[in-house]
């Protein structure tokens, strides 16, 4: 703010580090994040698969960590978003967090497809009057 730059466009990475290494890395994590969040009132950013780094089975640990961290103010994150699991967890944690107005995505990416010979249209709920 000394330099004149706006705090909406400044952006903290706190530094994953891998679990497997560092027992608490996940609540150092989450710690740096929310006093990112609380104090400085800034953006986040994390490499949110470095958590996991040399551990089997990545992908629900990167997820969970992933959701874990929007609960505490992530604001962005460098992953896969194609990732089965990471895209659920996204999708879950737009609707905890009230991202997704009506759970409308999740509704749509979630719901049944629809019976053979059964139109589209006739699925939908319809509205009372």
């Amino acid at each position: 703010m000394d330099y004149g730059i706006p705090r909406e466009d400044v952006l903290i990475d706190p530094l994953v580090m891998p679990i497997g290494a560092m027992r608490y890395a996940g609540r150092q994590a989450f710690h740096i994040l929310r006093r990112c969040v609380q104090e400085l009132k800034v953006n986040t950013c994390c490499g949110a698969s470095n958590v996991s780094f040399g551990l089997p089975h990545r992908p629900p640990l990167n997820a969970n960590f992933l959701a874990m961290m929007m609960a505490n103010g992530l604001t962005s994150a460098i992953t896969n978003p194609l990732e089965a699991e990471i895209k659920q967890a996204i999708m879950v944690g737009d609707v905890m967090m009230g991202n997704d107005e009506n759970c409308a995505a999740w509704i749509a990416a979630n719901r049944p497809p629809a019976a053979e010979g059964e139109p589209e249209r006739d699925r939908s709920r319809r509205r009372r009057r």
